[in-house]
């Protein structure tokens, strides 16, 4: 039986914020790792010593990436672990030194879930809103920060809109409120597209992940600062310093290290920064469309409403064309956007609300495709005519 190439026609991917298509040089990487250096990097012998030196080298390109040192790199299983490890395992390290933690309400679900555990265990968790276009204004962190603050964490690039959150300045205002805070970065969306630098930032732990850059799923990694404590979420190794217990993937993670290798950030952001300047201009020829991310968002993000059709079904009506974009984040399953909904959009805008996000594959045929489709999705499903 021979199946039919669903791929045939040109393909128009556009949810690279969900996942990115591994590059040749990773897939290379991984097969490379499985067939030749497949020993257990833990085992005493010179395969398991080959191995281990493999896992050695990924770890030094995603530490350069980040400006860090090698040893301060713990490997998880992705950014959802990663976040995990980084939210539980460093309040319960410091919950003797206080008991407020700060973040806000925008985080991804991994952040959002494992404060919410906080809450119901005792802790005092502080959920600062957004404004209007997804950025939470530094004046709102200096009065959520005080003495008895033991964790801060916050997105530096929001995955439904692109809004930036002031990294820069969270970790002088824990210092200028004299606060034990350790200081947590979800780097996720932002890895890879913008310089963000932990030590620059005053960042204690930074989560970064694999897929979203081009390298496999099911690997990412957690920046620790050196000296800072966080206690384990799992047992039973000494793998990762003991924080990530168990045999590492050593296949997914040399081909993340591939991937981080061929980091080109100043010219994809120029050239990603075009294709949505472009992608803005067109969309906006469609009367019916709202476009949801400000113009100072990570361009790699741009997030509109039809206002005509519900999301899914024009999602759905998009793949039929071979164009791919997402309604939210893929972690929801396709709920409603609780992102959209703090920013105060109305349900009529998150209930028909699309998320475009961009990789450096990306062209100008992509978003005309786009266009051209959600206009004729318009036309067909809402029977508005905006030719």
């Amino acid at each position: 039986m021979i199946l039919p190439n669903i791929y045939a026609e040109k393909t128009h991917y556009l949810d690279n914020s969900a996942t990115t298509r591994v590059s040749d040089k990773a897939c290379a990487k991984a097969v490379y790792i499985m067939q030749t250096k497949f020993g257990n990097p833990s085992s005493l012998h010179s395969i398991g010593f080959e191995a281990e030196e493999e896992l050695d080298l990924a770890r030094l390109a995603i530490a350069e990436s980040l400006g860090v040192s090698a040893n301060e790199v713990i490997f998880a299983s992705g950014g959802t672990e990663a976040n995990n490890l980084a939210v539980l395992g460093g309040v319960c390290a410091r919950r003797k030194l206080g008991n407020r933690v700060v973040t806000t309400s925008i985080e991804h679900s991994s952040v959002l879930e494992a404060m919410k555990y906080l809450s119901s265990v005792g802790f005092e968790v502080v959920f600062l809103k957004p404004d209007q276009n997804g950025a939470v204004a530094p004046e709102a962190f200096a009065n959520a920060i005080d003495e008895n603050t033991i964790f801060v964490s916050a997105m530096a690039v929001n995955n439904e809109l692109g809004s930036f959150m002031p990294i820069g300045l969270i970790a002088d205002l824990i210092k200028a409120k004299k606060a034990p805070a350790l200081f947590h970065c979800d780097a996720v969306q932002a890895y890879g597209k913008v310089k963000l630098t932990p030590k620059k930032h005053g960042i204690d732990l930074m989560t970064v992940s694999s897929h979203k850059v081009h390298g496999p799923k099911g690997t990412g990694a957690l920046y620790v600062k050196k000296g800072v404590k966080i206690l384990p979420r799992a047992f039973g190794g000494s793998q990762e310093l003991t924080l990530r217990p168990g045999t590492q993937g050593v296949p997914a993670i040399c081909a993340f290290g591939a991937a981080v290798s061929e980091f080109s950030i100043e010219k994809n952001y120029l050239h990603i920064r075009k294709l949505n300047a472009y992608a803005r201009e067109a969309l906006a020829d469609i009367p019916e469309i709202t476009i949801n991310s400000c113009p100072d968002c990570l361009p790699y993000v741009l997030n509109i409403s039809t206002n005509a059709v519900k999301s899914e079904t024009m999602m759905h009506f998009l793949a039929q064309r071979n164009i791919f974009v997402s309604s939210g984040s893929a972690c929801k399953k396709g709920q409603k956007s609780y992102v959209l909904k703090e920013i105060g959009l109305p349900d009529s805008q998150i209930d028909t609300a699309l998320r475009i996000s961009f990789c450096k594959h990306n062209t100008i045929e992509d978003v005309d495709a786009l266009t051209e489709g959600i206009r004729t999705g318009i036309e067909n499903l809402a029977g508005v005519a905006v030719r």
